[in-house]
């Protein structure tokens, strides 16, 4: 097919699915909540029985597509040029109708005002298939892929690159706010289905085929973003190229930290979703913080740990191995991998990194396994700039003024009729959601951070409305209002 037919085909079928109204809420609202949660647990049933009676075009592509069930030929023709699709690979005919061979689903992102279409290939197991996954089975908008865009920031930003596209969901993010976006993978069924992602939303980005760095080597990117097959998997046997490599452990995962200080222009950041080791003997702050390399900072957010036994369990599942002959020497062997690379545990979690320029890399490790508030990457780069204002002196802390994050509030515990409580705690409703213990003292102090203020003389205030020695509670208060600075508390106003 030529490059104007293929076009043309695709403008045809982004013109029949918008006719359809096949969109994200659309779809919910035909299938239902049930039928929603049913697909979460890849079942279909609830869904299957939502639509039942129906025959709409949104309907027949619901069943197509999302529910992986072959429709009639009269169907399929009334909704899509069927003649293109098959063209272009995108549905077979199977006796007297047709079968899709791809996944297109609608996708949405309030935040970033998308509404697109994603292509990908269909879950291989819907409806407990025991089915194997192909080795270059292309994801579709996985919960990894969610949170990748959730913890990248949405400014604007020159060029962008989304480090193995997959389906090309994160592309259709950058899209929004970069000026140029690449794309790249080592799968080429990947970047296949991610082009006709691109191309179904006309999105403008470029796509480069390869491994890691090597397909931008010489170029520098304001950002980049990605969730890398992160999988810690036994080097023999069968890959799935979305999730594992050739990579030993995490080495992997190091290299694309390590390795991004070289694509990074000045001030660019680099946001990751992926796993890593915790080896025995050694603590995983500071295996992590070895990757980081100079010039740079980075932000370690470990959202989940998982001993090796859950580990394995998870994506021998994934890989469509449970229930088969072989899923027990197949773990087997997961358990003798991590024996020998003294592995005990895996997290999972976030990495964020900036081009600091610092010679010696700044580097917060830290295990937060509570609830965040999306969007939550802003929040995260605000912990590496808040690392730099931790390391002033006492003395410029205090001639400092400082902002309370708008995000907080107090909360207090007491007996009725009491005049003083006896807890009082504050709370952030934004970002990591922190929340922290203080005395009224403290609280008092943060509470009259409004940015005009320096901090000594907030202090020496508080100090005279509660009849305590300013010299003394300087002491108790700057090493507490350090701690919460470098977790982003409190931000300084027009710096002195």
């Amino acid at each position: 097919m030529s490059v104007s037919s293929y076009l043309d085909a695709i403008s045809r079928l982004r013109d029949d699915l918008a006719r359809c109204d096949y969109r994200a809420d659309a779809v919910l609202e035909a299938i239902g909540e049930p039928g929603q949660l049913g697909l979460t647990r890849n079942h279909s049933v609830a869904a299957t029985r939502a639509l039942a009676g129906r025959d709409d075009g949104l309907t027949t592509l619901i069943r197509l597509f999302v529910l992986q069930q072959a429709q009639p030929a009269a169907a399929v023709e009334a909704a899509l040029h069927a003649a293109d699709l098959v063209r272009l690979g995108l549905l077979a005919r199977e006796g007297d109708g047709f079968r899709a061979l791809v996944d297109i689903r609608p996708y949405s992102d309030a935040t970033h005002q998308i509404e697109a279409w994603v292509v990908s290939d269909h879950a291989a197991d819907l409806d407990t298939r025991r089915r194997r996954v192909a080795s270059d089975h292309v994801l579709g908008v996985s919960p990894a892929s969610v949170s990748l865009a959730q913890i990248t920031p949405r400014g604007p930003v020159g060029g962008a690159l989304d480090l193995g596209t997959g389906c090309g969901v994160m592309s259709l993010h950058l899209s929004r706010t970069a000026t140029k976006v690449v794309a790249t993978d080592l799968n080429p069924r990947a970047l296949t289905l991610a082009t006709l992602t691109f191309a179904l939303n006309r999105a403008a980005v470029t796509t480069r085929y390869g491994s890691l760095y090597e397909p931008v080597a010489g170029d520098t990117f304001d950002l980049i973003a990605t969730n890398p097959p992160f999988v810690i998997a036994p080097a023999d046997g069968p890959r799935l190229a979305y999730r594992e490599t050739e990579f030993e452990s995490d080495g992997l995962m190091r290299a694309v930290v390590h390795d991004a200080g070289e694509r990074l222009a000045p001030g660019g950041s680099l946001h990751v979703v992926g796993n890593w080791a915790h080896v025995a003997g050694a603590d995983w702050r500071d295996r992590l913080a070895g990757w980081v390399p100079e010039g740079c900072d980075a932000f370690f957010t470990e959202r989940e740990r998982l001993d090796v036994y859950e580990y394995a369990e998870l994506w021998l599942a994934d890989a469509g191995w449970a229930g088969t002959d072989g899923y027990r020497a197949r773990y087997d062997r997961w358990l003798a991998y991590f024996d020998a690379h003294r592995i005990e545990s895996v997290g999972l979690g976030w990495v964020t990194m900036v081009k600091s320029g610092h010679q010696t890399p700044r580097v917060r490790c830290e295990a937060w396994g509570h609830p965040v508030a999306q969007l939550v990457g802003d929040d995260l780069m605000a912990h590496l700039k808040a690392m730099d204002y931790a390391d002033w002196s006492d003395d410029r802390i205090l001639e400092q003024a400082w902002t309370l994050a708008p995000g907080a509030v107090e909360e207090t515990l007491g007996q009725p009729g009491l005049g003083d409580p006896s807890h009082i705690s504050l709370r952030r409703t934004d970002g990591l959601m922190r929340a922290t213990a203080a005395d009224t003292a403290l609280a008092g102090v943060l509470g009259a951070c409004d940015g005009e203020l320096a901090l000594g003389s907030i202090v020496a205030a508080v100090a005279q409305l509660t009849s305590s020695d300013p010299d003394t509670l300087v002491s108790a208060v700057v090493p507490r209002v350090r701690d919460l600075i470098a977790e982003t508390w409190l931000s300084p106003g027009a710096l002195r």
